[in-house]
């Protein structure tokens, strides 16, 4: 009796646990990835944070980013507005990818190089383009 009564509380205990973890591979929603980059940025964000409370002080970054009546809320103000730059600069970087691949197209691979490669073979043209227009526009 003992012993059905051991079984069934640990069959109780282990068959609710194996359900709720799912076998490996499985599981993962599609947006994954996304998920993990907008971690990313956000972990990103709270460092940049933490560094400029650090450098700053307490007294002042509250003062710089806190919006409330005891400005406690600072520090979650100052990583969205972190999140926020970033996210704009990301932005700008792939629109300008665009404006430099319509333009790489329209005047041809050589034309493209020669106005915008600085290097002996001028294969660092397309990155030299992103750059230049992602900070025209940012």
């Amino acid at each position: 009796m003992r012993k059905l009564l051991t079984i069934t509380a640990l069959f109780a205990l282990v068959v609710p646990a194996a359900f709720a973890v799912p076998p490996e591979g499985k599981g993962k929603p599609a947006s994954a990835a996304s998920a993990s980059a907008t971690q990313q940025a956000t972990e990103n964000a709270a460092k940049k944070c933490k560094a400029e409370r650090q450098s700053l002080g307490a007294q002042a970054f509250a003062d710089k980013y806190g919006t409330n009546p005891n400005k406690r809320n600072a520090f979650g103000k100052c990583v969205s507005s972190q999140k926020k730059e970033e996210s704009e600069a990301q932005q700008a970087t792939e629109n300008a990818a665009k404006k430099c691949k319509a333009e790489r197209q329209s005047m041809g691979a050589q034309a493209f190089a020669d106005k915008y490669g600085t290097n002996p073979n001028k294969r660092n043209a397309f990155g030299k383009c992103v750059s230049q227009k992602a900070n025209q526009t940012g």
